[in-house]
């Protein structure tokens, strides 16, 4: 066989399902094999929207996306799908092709050195300079893809290393037994639990993947820590949970500061410091904090851990867990409750109202209640990202995905094919700010053409809104953030799908109620009002936490 029928046949051996991209000359014999695999390769229509589909079947599988593009600016328009990937964790393998290899060390046609342009965006790549290192080169793409911390790999492939005849075995996945805790660090950090009287656990990306999730909320069960997630933690606990703060990561000192404020011990659990800047909730650089991760903690001077546990976070909340049990390690769940309650009635406060202009926050207490607990929402990035982070409650982890690391704008229309492909029978929601929608709107024939239905939501400002929020916020004037917008309901037509533009509570509720529960290939435009925003900086410019006195309690059962 070719190296090129070898690397498909190594892509099925490794259970991909499916290959996003954009073809091109040097990748023929790559889409030739993939014409008689077991693999479907879903043309799309910008190479960005491939790694996005790729990056969000990723997330919603833990399995690795795979995206495919020609060399020069098929690889180049590759970028900042891989770089979504590498700073949110997400595993990926994306293949581009290369020019022949006699060419390849002088100036020559689309010729770029793309491998030396992803190193920095990577976890590993290469070229496929060998024949019979074609096997070995997806293997080691996947296995360190998938590792924790997961992320994106490249493998890059010369058009005439392609075309030749290869002989080699195919390489057996094999996963991996993570490492266990360390039971000295166990103890350590069972001693410093046993001395605090306020412990908050902060749940980070690392806390929704593998067993993680359901055995924090073991823990939490067993020692009424109360939690906080970050945006990429949504999901670690369930929010209905009374011992869920909701999420951290607005920029203002949000109702969850009162509780890392009151706290004397931080349980960092998968949480990596780019999520939500340290600096922010530790100001002082002086809380006590335990480290749990699959790697060891940042340096940085507000992060500075006592302890640092790095091993399987599942298998250490197990340990945890049984030492709370034998030891009974248990806090008084009433110095958070009455926080949680301000906290639900602050989120209850924008339901809307028939009459009212529509906003995003109102807007999403909507869309939640037609969803269900596993369905998957999907958030581009803008102003809307924050109410979405901040106000939409999350019940089961992979059930929301916010682009946070890099904060990609563009993401959610294409992500949302990926996570309807990796997750048919779920809800998928894709919600986004008009300007990221615009920049894939392509997209849409994409899922047009193969199939796939779910509802498209456009909150529609007329603006980049968030950098108007922060223009508004820092320095009290706004420039260079308005906009103007196509007929978005003759759009939608235009693409042969369903558009709409409620203007009343009652249209809009109904509408929402068909789109998502009949997954309708569709576009909805919300035309909302952004004052919310600013109304919002104005709150948490307060100190809302002088609203709360938390008793000075003790542990259950302590003297």
């Amino acid at each position: 066989m070719t190296v090129a029928e070898l690397i498909i046949k190594a892509l099925e051996n490794e259970g991909v399902e499916y290959v996003f991209g954009v073809p091109g000359e040097e990748t023929q014999d790559l889409l030739f094999a993939l014409e008689f695999s077991s693999i479907t390769f879903i043309p799309t229509r910008h190479e960005q929207g491939a790694a996005f589909m790729a990056d969000a079947y990723g997330r919603s599988t833990g399995k690795a996306g795979v995206c495919l593009a020609t060399l020069g600016p098929g690889a180049t328009n590759l970028v900042t799908g891989i770089g979504d990937a590498f700073l949110d964790k997400v595993p990926l393998v994306a293949i581009t092709a290369q020019g022949s290899s006699e060419r390849v060390h002088k100036e020559s046609h689309q010729v770029l050195d793309i491998v030396r342009m992803l190193k920095p965006l990577t976890k590993w790549n290469t070229s496929i300079q060998n024949p019979r290192t074609a096997s070995e080169v997806v293997r080691k793409a996947f296995k360190i893809a998938q590792s924790e911390k997961p992320g994106p790999t490249h493998i890059e492939l010369p058009e005439d290393i392609a075309a030749l005849k290869v002989d080699v075995p195919l390489l057996k996945p094999v996963n991996p037994r993570r490492s266990a805790p360390d039971h000295k660090a166990i103890d350590a950090a069972v001693d410093l639990l046993k001395n605090a009287q306020a412990p908050v656990i902060l749940a980070g990306n690392g806390a929704i993947r593998k067993m993680a999730s359901k055995q924090l909320r073991s823990f939490v069960e067993k020692t009424d820590i109360p939690v906080i997630s970050t945006f990429m933690g949504k999901g670690a606990i369930d929010d209905r949970d009374r011992h869920s703060l909701y999420t951290i990561g607005i920029q203002g000192r949000d109702y969850q500061m009162c509780a890392l404020e009151r706290s004397d011990l931080i349980l960092a659990i998968g949480y990596d410091i780019g999520e939500y800047e340290p600096n922010k909730w530790n100001p002082m650089g002086k809380k006590d904090i335990i480290h749990i991760d699959f790697e060891p903690a940042e340096v940085n001077k507000y992060y500075q851990a006592k302890i640092e546990i790095i091993a399987d976070i599942s298998a250490t909340l197990w340990e945890l867990c049984q030492h709370a049990d034998a030891q009974s390690l248990k806090f008084h769940p009433s110095w958070f409750a009455s926080l949680r309650k301000e906290i639900e009635a602050d989120h209850q406060s924008y339901a809307l109202k028939e009459g009212e202009l529509f906003t995003v926050p109102g807007s999403l207490q909507i869309i939640r209640e037609f969803m269900r607990a596993g369905d998957i929402m999907l958030s581009d990035v803008g102003s809307h990202k924050m109410w979405i982070g901040r106000n939409f409650p999350v019940y089961k982890p992979n059930s929301t995905f916010i682009s946070n690391g890099l904060a990609t704008m563009g993401i959610a229309l294409p992500g949302g094919i990926g996570a309807k492909l990796a997750h048919p029978s779920k809800r998928v929601v894709t919600a986004m700010g008009d300007g990221g929608f615009l920049m894939n709107v392509q997209e849409i024939e994409t899922a047009k053409r193969i199939g796939l239905g779910f509802p498209i939501i456009v909150f529609n400002d007329n603006d980049y809104g968030l950098i108007r929020w922060k223009q508004a916020s820092s320095s009290g004037k706004n420039f260079g953030t308005t906009l103007t917008n196509p007929n978005f309901v003759d759009l939608a037509k235009s693409f042969g799908i369903e558009g709409y533009a409620p203007k009343t509570l009652a249209e809009l509720r109904q509408v929402l109620k068909r789109v998502i529960e009949d997954q309708v290939l569709s576009i909805i435009e919300i035309p909302i009002d952004p004052r919310v925003n600013n109304e919002l900086t104005e709150k948490l410019n307060k100190n809302i936490c002088e609203l709360f006195e938390f008793p000075e309690l003790e542990k259950e059962g302590s003297s």
